[in-house]
């Protein structure tokens, strides 16, 4: 399951990227690829259907996020730091 959620994890990471590309900006970017035709999305063009795909993406990408978050850390008890061996100022002095 947490080797499905990262291949997702991934894909929703190249859509999230190209719609945020695509979208029109004050300089021309990748927008200029997104077509000119604006009879397709209505009205205001392929601006608002992408803003709004791209909150849609957003959204699972940080659910899924989340997710593989609790997941992992369920499946780690221990942290990091537990494993790591204290020394006391007295086991530093070599014995003579």
């Amino acid at each position: 399951m947490i080797s499905f959620s990262i291949v997702i994890q991934f894909i929703l990471t190249a859509i999230l990227t190209l719609a945020v590309l695509l979208q029109k900006s004050s300089s021309i970017g990748l927008g200029a690829y997104s077509g000119s035709n604006e009879s397709v999305f209505g009205a205001k063009g392929p601006a608002g259907f992408l803003t709004k795909a791209t909150f849609a993406v957003g959204v699972l990408f940080i659910i899924n996020t989340v997710f593989l978050t609790y997941s992992f850390n369920k499946e780690k008890n221990k942290s990091v730091i537990d494993s790591v061996k204290v020394l006391t100022p007295t086991q530093n002095i070599p014995a003579k």
